[in-house]
């Protein structure tokens, strides 16, 4: 029996391409302990500083009821503080503690190594091509923003 799809699985592909990426990154991340989630919150802070919980969990993607259980965890092992929002008493704002981002420059190196890796195996124009890409089609399959 043949099925009606043309096109290849898209969705699929990606994930695809997410796990070969990160079979790069995670021994890294379990050599210090850390999750996918607890990685993905680091790399946030580590770019953006302190931030409300509300965009770390946009930016991380991760839900938030799991998030408050990664946060727990990373509150627990010393890699996050979390305060009240001095603008807004009902918003929790997160920043990496001194180890947190210790451990956000020690891996960093290993991490931007593969991204060197890939740029000179796919070279730097396809690598730049496929971020673009992945922009574009990340922008597309975006809801419509109404104004």
């Amino acid at each position: 029996m043949t099925t009606p799809f043309v096109h290849r699985n898209l969705p699929r592909l990606l994930l695809q391409a997410r796990e070969a990426v990160m079979a790069h990154t995670r021994p890294s991340l379990r050599e210090h302990a850390l999750s996918d989630q607890q990685w993905r919150v680091l790399r946030v802070l580590g770019e953006h500083g302190a931030v409300e919980t509300g965009r770390v969990a946009r930016e991380a993607f991760i839900l938030g009821p799991s998030l408050t259980g990664v946060l727990a965890r990373m509150e627990r092992d010393g890699l996050i503080a979390r305060c009240r929002d001095p603008q807004d008493a009902r918003r929790s704002v997160i920043e990496a503690t001194p180890a947190g981002l210790a451990l956000v420059r020690r891996l960093s190196s290993s991490i931007e190594a593969h991204y060197a890796w890939l740029e000179g195996s796919l070279g730097k124009d396809k690598l730049a091509r496929l971020y673009a890409l992945l922009d574009e089609l990340i922008s597309l399959e975006q809801p419509a923003q109404t104004a």
